[in-house]
């Protein structure tokens, strides 16, 4: 990917588009190409292969998805696994169609099994059963880099397949139902705070551990990735670190502010014991992250007071 091509970045009103629009804008790529699921339901396979046939996308960036936490996924299954197959098959089938020169397909942690060896590496997937809690979006994922994987065998499509851990950060959504863990302890926290509340109670047991990326970072990983790797075997973009459930709560606590109590509650799911991402393989491809956990989350928090009036709630 150079700097003259024509990008479709694809999902960039989202947490992770919106972060690689910003990137792309910061390292001097001006012809994006974007459209709101308004204006192009990816889902809508005949809207989507006339959409390539007009626009003709020299590369393409795969940010939209129908993501969401634990309640989200148990809740509504269906939707998980039919929008992203449909997403993603629409965007990879009609780039393949129309000459797309290179794609980067955006996959999860969560594709890997429940009980994988920690770190996970990429040569993991498929060993071991899922986590029952997400493994509607884990397998449309996995569709999706198989997907890759067999047209760049099949039909020499160069498309590329990164895989991040738990994303964070500015144009996050802090809706308390579909939102991931860490959003959600922002705006519990904070409401807590503001409403005067002496217990905060969090889902499960919180000593799973679990990895955070920076959404900007992420942002900047793609970016060098489609400028320097062509190849077929998945790639894990991670922070290399983890923190327990209860440690992260703790950490939100003091940088929002709460100083009330904060306590667990067993009955809920905990989902996967541990999901650290093996990053020796990005690291050795040139890339590494910028941002610490403390910051990125006092950012993150920064930017929700600043947002109040337009949060996805």
């Amino acid at each position: 990917m150079n700097e003259a091509d024509r990008i479709y970045l694809a999902g960039h009103t989202g947490l992770v588009g919106a972060a690689v629009l910003r990137e792309l804008g910061r390292s001097g790529y001006g012809n994006v190409i974007l459209r709101r699921s308004s204006e192009l339901d990816l889902r809508d396979q005949e809207a989507v292969l006339k959409f390539f046939a007009r626009e003709r996308p020299s590369c393409v960036i795969l940010a939209a998805a129908k993501v969401g936490g634990i309640v989200a996924n148990n809740s509504c299954p269906g939707d998980f696994i039919r929008d992203n197959l449909q997403i993603q098959t629409n965007t990879i089938e009609a780039a393949r169609i129309h000459g797309t020169r290179k794609l980067c397909f955006l996959g999860s942690s969560c594709i890997y099994p429940k009980f994988a060896t920690q770190p996970m590496r990429e040569d993991c997937l498929l060993t071991g059963e899922l986590e029952p809690t997400n493994e509607w979006y884990a397998i449309a994922k996995i569709a999706g880099i198989k997907m890759c994987q067999a047209y760049r065998r099949q039909y020499g499509f160069n498309a590329i397949s990164l895989m991040p851990p738990n994303l964070y950060g500015p144009g996050d959504n802090f809706n308390l139902v579909g939102s991931h863990v860490l959003p959600a302890l922002i705006r519990r926290f904070h409401e807590a705070k503001v409403d005067g509340v002496a217990e905060v109670t969090i889902w499960g047991t919180g000593s799973p551990r679990r990895e955070f990326l920076y959404v900007d970072d992420l942002a900047k990983a793609i970016i060098h990735l489609m400028r320097t790797y062509d190849g077929e075997a998945i790639v894990n973009i991670g922070s290399g670190s983890e923190i327990s459930i209860r440690e992260l709560a703790k950490m939100v606590a003091e940088i929002v502010g709460f100083q009330g109590r904060i306590s667990c509650d067993p009955s809920k799911p905990d989902g996967t014991p541990r999901k650290l991402l093996d990053v020796s393989r990005v690291t050795q491809l040139g890339w590494k992250p910028t941002v610490s956990l403390q910051d990125g989350v006092r950012l993150t928090y920064q930017w929700f007071i600043e947002n109040q009036a337009t949060l996805r709630r």
